[in-house]
């Protein structure tokens, strides 16, 4: 969350929705504008982690109403980014299962159609219970010696529609049955991808809503510029007297 929080399209955001340019100052015209506007957001808003693993985010401003409507803005739009993100990854999860499945659903007619044919034309509805009541069927006609009936005859052709076709329609058919589950299963990461893409989940939980400051806070930055200062008016004290003192000797 520190991260996407930190991130410059939710900067940018903010400035553009607060028109940050006019309060800090600088021209949308300044051909180093960009650099200047985060530079200046930098050093007003911060976003820390907590001692107990919540992020903190302070905003320095002129208005204490403005500040206080910019750390609302912030939340919001980290919850909109998060959303985004995850409707990016849930949209492409969505995507890859609907070709899946247009693939599967091709192939699962195709065999569906292969095995209408073993139906109609050799008359093969389930091999393993047609191939036990047709053996017993022979055994029964064998017995009774009706080999050259009618019905014998029938039985006799099925018996040997069995034996050409039975192995080719027992694969057909359990491939069918397999892709028959496979494809629910992809059916059900679909469905599951286009609602999660569809949520709107709020990610960024407050634990302690933004309040106006009731005084003026000011930045730490006024002290490092004053002691940069004095420090760099001592160096250069420093070195005119080391100046001096060789011209003396």
């Amino acid at each position: 969350m520190l991260e996407i929080i930190n991130s410059q399209d939710i900067k940018l955001r903010v400035i553009d929705a607060f028109n940050l340019g006019e309060v800090y100052k600088i021209s949308k015209q300044d051909p180093q504008y960009l650099t200047y506007m985060l530079a200046e957001f930098n050093d007003n808003v911060s976003f820390k982690k907590t001692e107990y693993e919540t992020i903190e985010i302070q905003v320095l401003d002129t208005d204490p109403k403005r500040a206080c409507t910019m750390c609302d803005s912030i939340i919001s739009f980290l919850d909109e980014k998060v959303r985004s993100m995850h409707r990016i990854k849930y949209e492409e999860v969505a995507h890859i299962a609907k070709k899946d499945l247009a693939l599967i659903t091709h192939d699962i007619d195709s065999i569906g159609e292969k095995l209408n044919v073993l139906r109609k034309e050799y008359k093969i509805l389930n091999y393993q219970s047609q191939s036990e009541e047709i053996t017993k069927g022979m055994v029964r006609m064998l017995t009774e010696q009706k080999k050259n009936t009618s019905g014998g005859k029938e039985l006799e052709q099925w018996m040997k529609n069995l034996s050409e076709k039975g192995g080719e329609y027992e694969f057909l058919d359990n491939q069918h049955k397999f892709m028959v589950t496979q494809m629910d299963s992809i059916k059900k990461v679909y469905n599951q991808s286009v609602s999660s893409a569809n949520k709107k989940i709020i990610y960024g939980q407050r634990v302690q809503n933004p309040v106006p400051a009731d005084k003026k806070s000011y930045p730490v930055r006024w002290l490092i510029v004053l002691v940069s200062t004095f420090a760099a008016l001592f160096c250069a004290i420093l070195v005119i007297l080391l100046l001096e003192n060789n011209k003396n000797i």
